[in-house]
């Protein structure tokens, strides 16, 4: 097996904690600053784990607001090194394939995984890795050598390691869930800073009642909302976002979220159904 020295740009992140953790402790091994260009990186406060999360595409954020609404999903590590750099290094070397190098200094440096997710089903933890790529990325040869240092990386390690292209990654729902994401804590957002969260559960039943009850668009109720509480012009959207995003009341998210049509609602939570219904 090969063996280098740790670079110092190794040491640094390992010394600030990147990579290690879990949960809000985490921090990923990659963030923004570290890219010479901007491209499509986004930074996004987290509603499960609330951390600044760092994508480096479009399709890694879509995937993230797909991750951060699915129940089975209870941490997400983004950007997540395969340590040490050895491992990966003699993985590389058994495949007869070149290990990653930074393309300026050619030092070796770590290969990331996108998401490293720990989902719960029936009580029992799993962490399972995924890498985002877009389809037409996977014909060049030079990508594929590095999935297979990656995969086989995952493999020793006995967590499952998968690629997720845009085709798994459904463009509307992730847009939807994106409408919605920040309004999972009304108490931060303008218009509700002297509410309780007695007001605000007041408000999200008065919504759902109207909603349930009438033929009326989400627009609609939504003003009817603001009138009633005399609340701000917005606040009464807020409180829709609010109850999609809490999973209170469930709809079609596969199909573009429209608030000027009336909502066919799939489901509405036990505790709030019933508090509608003592009303």
């Amino acid at each position: 097996m090969s063996k280098r020295k740790r670079s110092t740009s190794t040491e640094k992140k390992m010394k600030n904690g990147r990579g290690q953790g879990s949960g809000t402790d985490y921090k990923p091994w990659i963030v923004i600053q570290d890219l010479a260009s901007l491209g499509r990186s986004t930074r996004l406060k987290g509603y499960k784990i609330p951390r600044q999360f760092e994508f480096l595409s479009d399709l890694e954020r879509n995937y993230f607001y797909l991750l951060e609404y699915s129940d089975g999903v209870v941490d997400i590590r983004e950007q997540y090194p395969l340590l040490p750099l050895g491992e990966t290094l003699s993985i590389a070397d058994e495949l007869g394939l070149k290990h990653p190098t930074n393309p300026i200094t050619n030092e070796l440096i770590e290969i990331t995984t996108d998401f490293l997710i720990t989902t719960i089903n029936d009580g029992q933890h799993k962490h399972v890795a995924r890498t985002l790529k877009y389809k037409n990325d996977l014909m060049n040869e030079r990508i594929l050598e590095k999935f297979e240092i990656e995969r086989v990386y995952w493999e020793r390690q006995s967590v499952d390691w998968g690629i997720v292209t845009e085709l798994e990654v459904p463009k509307t729902m992730a847009h939807n869930i994106a409408f919605v994401h920040r309004y999972a804590d009304l108490s931060m957002l303008e218009g509700f800073e002297e509410c309780s969260t007695y007001d605000i559960e007041d408000m999200s039943i008065y919504f759902l009642q109207v909603l349930l009850a009438e033929e009326k668009t989400v627009k609609q109720i939504a003003k009817e909302v603001e009138k009633y509480f005399g609340m701000v012009v917005g606040c009464g959207l807020s409180i829709f976002k609010y109850l999609v995003m809490t999973k209170v009341i469930e709809i079609d998210l596969s199909e573009k979220l429209d608030v000027t049509k009336i909502l066919s609602i799939k489901a509405v939570r036990t505790d709030f159904s019933e508090k509608v219904k003592a009303i």
